[in-house]
């Protein structure tokens, strides 16, 4: 738990010196401001402490090669390991297992064939087809940037974020939903782009874990 805190400390401090990082400043989309609302620490500071959930939804992926649609029975994150199960007609994935942390995965395919490796994306392409960045999207699906990398956020004028781009990604946030208790809203929709790369997770139920 530790490093998890020490990984989510870091991600505090770059937001408290300017929203933003040293990443090349692309005029701002209209209607978009770079400045944090005044809540936005305290809002960042709760989807931090939000690290035991599970949800369930959609997963869309399109690119170059192919695209294809998956659905997510159930994501569970128990701080940093999480554990997917979707399931695709899309080239045969059939029913897909993952489990990982950061730095490793194990993915288990229809048939019962079991792959690991030290770069899940890598990983995940090679079994899939799909690009799909995961360890980030574990944090973007929160509303929150990845520890690792510069990024930028972008808050519409309601105060709500709007876009994170990080590591070439540019995610976009249009839909919410509203939780009961102390946690903020999260997202219901995510587009996550990157050059002719997209990747989309509607999300339709989020529960809340923590203990």
């Amino acid at each position: 738990m530790l490093p998890f805190i020490r990984r989510w400390a870091a991600v505090l401090l770059m937001m408290g010196l300017s929203a933003c990082t040293t990443i090349q400043l692309e005029p701002l989309p209209e209607g978009m401001t770079d400045q944090p609302p005044a809540d936005w620490q305290d809002r960042a500071a709760k989807l931090g402490q939000f690290d035991h959930w599970q949800l369930s939804g959609k997963l869309a992926v399109r690119q170059p090669s192919d695209s294809g649609t998956a659905i997510i029975n159930h994501w569970i994150q128990e701080g940093e390991a999480y554990y997917l199960a979707l399931s695709s007609s899309f080239l045969g994935m059939g029913s897909t297992k993952l489990k990982g942390v950061p730095g490793f995965i194990e993915l288990t395919l229809s048939n019962g064939e079991v792959y690991r490796s030290g770069d899940p994306d890598a990983l995940m392409e090679a079994a899939t087809g799909w690009q799909l960045p995961l360890e980030s999207l574990t944090w973007w699906i929160r509303g929150l940037p990845a520890p690792a990398g510069d990024f930028r956020l972008l808050f519409d004028d309601r105060g709500e974020l709007a876009i994170i781009r990080q590591d070439g990604w540019e995610i976009r946030y249009d839909r919410w939903h509203e939780l009961q208790g102390n946690t903020p809203a999260l997202p219901a929709r995510i587009t996550a782009l990157k050059e002719k790369k997209r990747v989309r997770v509607v999300v339709s139920n989020w529960q809340d874990l923590n203990p």
